[in-house]
């Protein structure tokens, strides 16, 4: 027994997302079936569709996804059908990483994410004619009226709150967040700025803000985007574009320097301002950067105790945190739906475009 779907499916590189039918595999004994209700767009979609990451094509995309759970496998004791579903990351669950609450480092996070297969190679996505597309993207590829995904990355939330709201807690939302909240624990009183208010940027705002940091920097060129981090919790705004010393201006705030810094933009002179901008002991976290980007500091520079972390997904446990930050949506203090700009799954590819130019400050396509 199959499940009929329809799919966007990515053919080329920075092609358009076609739209076709495909046949979904039942779930195997630790697999579930999702009936889509919302996902997000992130900017790791874009890369593959770019192909900065070598993702097989064709290929469903869409690693964001909120729906309903239709069937579980016989092994599935995290949900039920009818249950309420956000969709994260995937991971193997066996190497140290994994059993150390780090899944986001997994041994096998390439294979689990980005290889676009079940971890045996097999896909459980197929069509009746044509080339078969490549599944399983985040163990999700929630681009799809429906998706086929794992115990371990289908987190079950509650039934009262807008699933189209919860969706982009999977990825973007989580990376932010938990980059604030666990990877990089700021405390109470701390002293906090984040280069880049984007979707990412902006979630960490709000969660520097929960918790409860004395000063939340946000900087970016974009006004408009500057002001929502005001309205979500910064203390200060700096546009690099309207300073000559943008290390200077963030020392001008707090003049020992700054105890933790987050870059969300991948913008190798950002490393630069920032590692300036730190306190002694202070923390540099980076969710961006990326092999060749040209993001290098000298390591003298880090002499009076900073230090530099790449940072995955939040370094989150996608169940807890999900969970906490519905939570915190419900009472107002995660405004998540400050960020977001709604469109239905057949305009998949505008909602690309204005997410691309900034346009969206986080893009979700309702299926409908």
């Amino acid at each position: 027994m199959t499940t009929s779907a329809r799919a966007a499916v990515l053919e080329k590189p920075d092609g358009p997302f076609e739209f076709r039918d495909i046949e979904i595999e039942d779930p195997r004994p630790d697999e579930i079936l999702v009936r889509m209700v919302a996902t997000g767009i992130c900017a790791t979609d874009a890369q593959v569709r770019a192909r900065r990451m070598s993702t097989p094509l064709p290929v469903v995309l869409g690693h964001e996804g909120a729906g309903v759970v239709e069937r579980v496998g016989a092994a599935v004791t995290t949900v039920e059908p009818g249950d309420h579903v956000v969709l994260s990351y995937y991971s193997c669950g066996r190497c140290e990483p994994c059993l150390s609450s780090h899944a986001a480092y997994c041994d096998d996070v390439w294979a689990a994410n980005f290889a676009a297969a079940r971890l045996d190679g097999s896909n459980g996505l197929h069509v009746a004619q044509g080339a078969e597309p490549h599944g399983h993207f985040f163990g999700q590829s929630s681009f799809a009226t429906h998706a086929l995904t794992h115990q371990r990355n289908t987190v079950k939330v509650p039934r009262d709150l807008p699933l189209d709201v919860l969706a982009p807690l999977g990825c973007g939302l989580q990376t932010g967040a938990g980059a604030v909240l666990k990877a990089l624990a700021v405390p109470v009183g701390a002293t906090f700025a984040v280069f880049g208010v984007g979707a990412v940027g902006l979630a960490a705002v709000m969660a520097a803000r929960v918790a409860g940091a004395a000063t939340v920097v946000a900087v970016d060129i974009d006004a408009g985007r500057l002001a929502l981090a005001r309205d979500l919790g910064a203390t200060h705004l700096v546009n690099p574009g309207q300073v000559e010393d943008l290390a200077g201006a963030l020392r001008a705030i707090e003049e020992r320097g700054l105890e933790y810094v987050l870059d969300t933009s991948g913008r190798p002179e950002n490393l630069d301002a920032g590692v300036r901008a730190l306190a002694p002991l202070g923390r540099f976290g980076f969710v961006a950067f990326h092999e060749g980007a040209g993001a290098v500091i000298d390591a003298g520079r880090l002499a009076a105790g900073q230090s530099l972390r790449g940072i995955i997904q939040g370094d989150a446990v996608s169940s807890l945190l999900i969970n906490d930050l519905a939570q915190l949506y419900r009472a107002g203090r995660f405004p998540i739906d400050r960020l977001l700009s709604f469109y239905d799954f057949s305009d998949l590819n505008a909602a690309f475009d204005d997410a691309g130019s900034g346009r969206a400050t986080k893009a979700v396509l309702r299926f409908t």
